[in-house]
Parts: C-alpha cells; structure tokens; sequence
C-alpha cells in the first residue's frame, strides 16, 4: 500500500517537467525536425530542377534585327520557349561575342538577308540546359516562318563534363564539407579558443580544396581546371561554409545545424545556378542565389573555368561578406559558444 507523496499520481506540470529534463524531449523535437527537413529538402530541389523553365533570356543580336522577318523569328521563339527574350543589340558579332563571354547574354541572333537567314549562335559553357532549349527553339521555328536557321555553339562545354555539372558538384562539395569539417571541430575539438577555431577552419579549407581540385582534374580528368584559381576559390567556400556553421553554433548552440542546412542546403545549392541556370530559376530564387555562398562559388568557379579573363569581383565580395560576418558574430559573442578552454592556469591540489 502507497503511503505519502510517493503514492500520488504526478500532476501533468511534474509529468511535462520530467520530460523535458530527459532526453525524449530533444529526440522528439529531431525526429519532428528531420521529418520536415526531408519534405523541405525534396522540395527545394525538385521544385527548382526537376522541370525547369525560362523565364527571361538575355540574347545579343547584330545585323537586321528590325526586318520584319527577324522580329517575325524573334516573336516565334518567344512563343516556342514561353518566355520571354531580353533583347541586347550590338553594332558588331565581335562585341556580342564580348558580351557572351562577359556573361552578359546567354546568345547571339544574326540576321541577315532582310531576315530570310539567321545564325543563332548558344554558349553551352553559359549554360547547357538554356543553350539546348534556344537551340532546338530555335531550329523549329525557323521551319515555321521559313527562315534558314544555322545553330552553332560557340562556348562548349569540356569533353569531361558534358551536361555541365562538374562545377556544381564541386561546389557542392565544398560547401558541405565546409560545415561539416566545423561540426567535427565542435564535437573533437571542443576545447579549441576562437583564434584556434578560425585557424583550423582555414588550415582543413586549404588542404580540402586542393583535394578537390585535384581528385577532379588530375584524376578524374573531368575538367581541365586553372588549378590555383579553382583550388582556391573552393578553400575559401570551404572556409566561409565552415564559418557560417560557427556563427550559428555561437547564437544558437546544439540547433545551429537547422539554420546552416536550411541556408547553404536547402536554399543555396538549388538557387546556385549549378545544376540549373538562373535564367530556368524561379526569379525570385535566381536572384537570391548570387548573394548566398553556394550561388557565390559556383559563379566565381565557372567564370574561371569557361570564362578566363572575365572574373567578377561580386562572388568573391559574396563569400568575403559571409566570412567577415560570421567571424565577426562568433569573435564578438564567443563567450557563447559551447566551445573553447579556460586560459587560467591549473592549482595545485591541495
């Protein structure tokens, strides 16, 4: 028979604060959290990729752009892509071409003959997907409206890299093996003090990158990579990738793993660029992408690879921003953080 306090049922506020001093409370909270994580990231991906649609199509033209047949061919191929092309006109096809590789258009329509001859010229290294859709639109209307259409690539992908996912894929390792490595340092490396943090973070973003770049190029021989360029471009995804995850780790300690995988993972990579280019985005997405690391590197890395003396300074600005952010949060709050080690000097026992 119960006697005293041991024998009366718990009341529901001792029921829920047992609960949450025990470990179901946090394994209930993850099994909730990765459930929704698998919807979101199928999601975004699927959302995204899975059937891709332009929406706005930069194009250069030079010659007889005006002729009623030109506007007649341009009028049909924004009716074959259901979307529309952003018409850029230049005097001469070499500054066009300037423009194609300045990442400006993503083609060229030269029309002559008064509009009854059209060369269409696609840059699959701008984007293979854009360049087969403008390609095959492009061939269809010209039997439509009776225009001799010629179709040329004059930016084509590497041999080893046909579908142009190479770089994404990179960059995707990059980044994820960036947070990745300061998860790791978070749990082995506990005790690390913030300079010691950064520094690591930099030391494995170095030697990372370089394994990148080199299982890639020389071993695969997927891409024929400026090797300097490439490598350091994925040390420093790598280095901001981990130092985002260190911010997140400062202001929200065990949880930072959701607002890192939601940025870089579940926003970043499929806004990118990489696997699907921005003109086939959702606008809003395609816009987003650039200000975001992994929209960022695979910028940065595919001028560099299909683009030689064209480098913007805006991907590199974008990853810069990120890193001195979150260098900044976890320099100025790393009282916060869950790691690090007393500096005082250990007593003698007594």
């Amino acid at each position: 028979m119960s006697h005293g306090a041991h024998g009366k049922p718990p009341t529901r506020g001792e029921r829920w604060t047992s609960f949450k001093e025990s470990p179901f409370l946090p394994a209930t909270v993850l099994v909730l959290i990765i459930t929704a994580a698998a919807g979101l990231f199928a999601g975004s991906y699927t959302y995204t990729m899975a059937n891709p649609t332009p929406r706005h199509v930069p194009t250069a033209t030079v010659g007889e752009y005006d002729e009623e047949r030109g506007r007649a061919f341009v009028d049909g191929m924004e009716k074959a892509l259901d979307a529309s092309l952003r018409i850029r006109s230049y005097e001469s096809r070499a500054a066009a071409v300037r423009a194609v590789d300045e990442q400006k258009v993503f083609a060229i329509l030269d029309v002559r003959e008064s509009g009854r001859q059209v060369t269409l010229d696609v840059s699959g290294a701008s984007g293979a997907s854009v360049a087969t859709l403008l390609a095959e639109a492009g061939l269809a209307v010209g039997k439509e409206t009776g225009v001799a259409v010629t179709v040329a690539d004059i930016k084509p992908l590497q041999k080893g890299d046909p579908r142009g996912l190479a770089i994404f894929y990179i960059s995707l390792a990059a980044v994820i093996i960036g947070f990745v490595g300061a998860i790791q340092l978070s749990v082995h490396a506990r005790g690390l003090n913030p300079w010691e943090r950064i520094a690591f973070t930099a030391c494995y973003a170095l030697l990372g990158g370089f394994t990148i770049a080199a299982v890639v190029d020389w071993l695969l021989g997927a891409l024929d990579l400026p090797f300097v360029e490439s490598w350091l471009i994925l040390a420093f995804t790598m280095f901001t990738s981990g130092m985002v995850f260190t911010m997140f780790n400062t202001l929200f300690g065990r949880w930072a793993m959701i607002p890192t995988w939601g940025l870089m993972v579940l926003l970043g990579n499929p806004s990118s660029g990489g696997a699907v280019s921005w003109p086939l985005l959702p606008s809003v997405l395609g816009f987003i992408g650039r200000w975001l690391p992994p929209g960022a590197s695979v910028n940065a890395q595919h001028t560099a690879v299909y683009f030689a003396g064209y480098q913007h300074a805006f991907p590199f600005l974008v990853l810069a921003g990120w890193a001195l952010v979150s260098c900044a949060v976890f320099w100025t709050w790393r009282h916060r953080h869950p790691g690090g080690r007393t500096a005082e000097p250990a007593h003698a026992a007594d």
